[in-house]
């Protein structure tokens, strides 16, 4: 149960300090606007999955640019992280874009469009 918690907490760090170096140390113009949604870190703690969504782009193929961009710093944003983790060892972060935000909104919509026809559907037989 120790090890969970700990992995958990790591993870919840990462993705606190990342979106916050993302935000402010990454000057790349392809970047675009980043935010951190998950980090999972492995139990080993060698590696962590950095899941990121890109205003504005909707598939990962639309935000490969910016993960591209993010991969690239990944060991400038690790050492970043190291300057104020205490920990002995920081993960390697590798970033992935996280789709469940756009599946979320989507299931959302589908919701929204069927109890939109069900209303238009009581009403048509309202007589109203």
């Amino acid at each position: 149960m120790k090890e969970f918690s700990r992995t958990a907490r790591i993870a919840d760090f990462l993705k606190r300090e990342l979106g916050t170096f993302i935000q402010k140390e990454l000057r790349d113009p392809r970047l675009g606007m980043v935010s951190v949604i998950d980090a999972q870190v492995s139990r080993d703690l060698s590696h962590a999955k950095i899941y990121v969504t890109v205003m504005g782009k909707n598939t990962p193929e639309e935000a490969k640019e910016s993960l591209d961009v993010l991969n690239k710093a990944a060991g400038f944003l690790r050492s970043q992280v190291a300057k104020i983790n205490n920990a002995r060892t920081t993960p390697q972060l590798r970033f992935y874009y996280d789709t469940s935000v756009n599946r979320g909104q989507h299931i959302s919509k589908l919701i929204q469009d069927a109890v939109d026809a069900d209303r238009s559907r009581y009403t048509d037989s309202d007589g109203e």
